[in-house]
């Protein structure tokens, strides 16, 4: 299986409890390695660009609040089948269907504040690691 890359947040509802390190220590003991991380504060025009997939759903701007309510980390993973390997470990969107020993089972405050966001494909994950990282960020 090939080395490649995904795009990560930790999302507000996990930084304001401060679970940046467990979360990230979650991420690695799958077998990601972080190879680019940054604190932001993300802005209401980054959200709307960043989910305007969503932006003719219901909950788009709720989602945007709740992005914007605090601090993010956005971070590139990378390892084998890095994509599907950060899914994993994620869980289920809804925390209520994840599996026990993944992300949102241990720290989802909810469906909506379930703690990390991660790339669906690789295609999204190039685009998204582009939208926060510039390549000289990155230091695999």
């Amino acid at each position: 299986m090939a080395v490649t890359r995904t795009f990560s947040i930790i999302k507000p509802d996990a930084t304001r409890r401060n679970l940046t390190g467990a979360v990230t220590k979650m991420l690695e003991e799958a077998g990601l390695r972080v190879v680019a991380s940054k604190r932001i504060q993300m802005t209401e025009d980054q959200a709307k660009k960043f989910y305007e997939v969503h932006a003719e759903r219901p909950f788009y701007g709720e989602l945007v609040d709740f992005m914007t309510s605090g601090p993010v980390v956005v971070q590139v993973l990378e390892g084998e089948d890095a994509v599907k390997r950060n899914r994993d470990v994620m869980g289920a969107t809804n925390p209520a269907d994840a599996d026990e020993g993944t992300i949102r089972k241990a720290f989802a405050e909810s469906i909506e504040a379930n703690s990390v966001h991660g790339s669906d494909s690789d295609e999204n994950a190039a685009t998204e690691i582009a939208f926060f990282f510039n390549d000289d960020e990155i230091v695999g």
